[in-house]
């Protein structure tokens, strides 16, 4: 069962929505976990979740399990979340980046690892405790990066930190792929980008790629996954088959 750790430290690129709608898509054959850790909550209150009982925030100072903090999704797939909340910030302050307070993710996942197919960790925009808890987590990552030269600024710095927590906190994590976002197909700048990405990078480029797409956008605001808002929109289709490419490289290892 791996751990699959989606970031990037550049914020607006699709980070949530890619962890919300992949989670979602896996848990349609598959029981998935979806761990909110950004003390923004989006990705708790885009599956429908509000005020739980317990949050990611208790999990990680021991007040609860991660198994009794779990709540289960609205919808047909098998979704489970652990909430966050923004009290979350408060331990991104309380935990410390020179201690061994950075596996604690690790830590309270393993008791529930051999209960879920996959788990999904939604990381905040930003390199702290939390982002560094998610990535001691993780077995392999996902990099959200827009279709845009903007993005690609923030991508070196994003693969520097993943070297140095490998370096020194865990060797074995791996990017499973980096995945181009909110693109349009009808504007030469994101076709410009996704060919530098994709001579840059080679195969660590997913092959599929997420559209700029009106429904997606309004589905969060909804409380749903793409798939219980707008199931046969280009958006819903994109994650299904990214759902399909990511199964694909975790069992090629």
């Amino acid at each position: 069962m791996p751990v699959l750790g989606v970031t990037n430290q550049k914020g607006g690129v699709g980070k949530t929505t890619t962890a919300v709608n992949l989670a979602a898509a896996l848990a349609e054959r598959r029981r998935v976990l979806l761990v909110d850790l950004d003390p923004q909550a989006n990705a708790t209150s885009g599956v429908g979740i509000e005020d739980p009982d317990h949050h990611v925030y208790d999990v990680l100072v021991g007040r609860i399990s991660a198994r009794r903090a779990a709540v289960k999704a609205e919808g047909d797939g098998d979704l489970w979340v652990l909430p966050a909340a923004p009290d979350l910030a408060g331990a991104a302050v309380e935990l410390d980046t020179e201690s061994e307070d950075l596996g604690r993710l690790a830590k309270v996942l393993l008791a529930v690892r051999p209960t879920y197919d996959f788990v999904v960790v939604d990381a905040p925009p930003s390199i702290g405790a939390l982002t560094l808890n998610a990535l001691v987590a993780s077995d392999a990552l996902i990099v959200p990066l827009q279709a845009e030269y903007y993005a690609l600024e923030g991508i070196a710095a994003m693969m520097e930190t993943v070297r140095r927590v490998q370096g020194s906190l865990q060797p074995e994590l791996r990017i499973l792929g980096i995945l181009l976002t909110m693109v349009d197909a009808r504007t030469r700048l994101s076709g410009q980008v996704e060919e530098n990405v994709r001579q840059h990078f080679g195969d660590e480029v997913f092959d599929i790629t997420i559209p700029r797409n009106v429904r997606l956008a309004e589905a969060p605001s909804y409380g749903a996954p793409i798939f219980a808002y707008a199931p046969e929109s280009q958006g819903a289709a994109a994650y299904r088959a990214l759902a399909e490419e990511v199964t694909r490289r975790v069992r090629q290892g």
